[in-house]
């Protein structure tokens, strides 16, 4: 057998928004506007993961390994959105969940999500 194998998912970043679509044919989408926060998991020995949820805790998991420009490129839009925070918390050593953004008009209260 040649080449590589096949990932395990897809993330495509748009101007509307981004979607990941997993190897078993599940799909998480969100669109820009409907952004409330945006969490990195980070876990010793795993790809660091950005979590973008909406109002309603739902939301769309992205590694970085499948992050470009164009995906931090557009996080930026998000109001007063600071990328040195994402980077800072995507390179921590240590293990957990940090809330790097916020929006100005969140919910009320956002749920604690586990994540695999």
């Amino acid at each position: 057998m040649h080449g590589n194998p096949m990932p395990d998912s897809y993330v495509y970043v748009t101007e509307e928004g981004v979607t990941r679509h997993y190897a078993d044919g599940s799909v998480e989408a969100l669109a820009w506007e409907d952004v409330v926060e945006v969490r990195v998991v980070t876990e010793a020995g795993e790809d660091v993961l950005y979590i973008l949820l909406d109002r309603g805790g739902e939301g769309c998991v992205v590694p970085r390994s499948a992050t470009d420009a164009t995906f931090l490129a557009r996080l930026r839009y998000l109001p007063d959105f600071d990328l040195d925070r994402l980077t800072l918390a995507a390179d921590s050593t240590r293990d957990g969940v940090v809330v790097v953004w916020r929006s100005p008009d969140p919910p009320s209260a956002l749920p604690d999500l586990e994540y695999d």
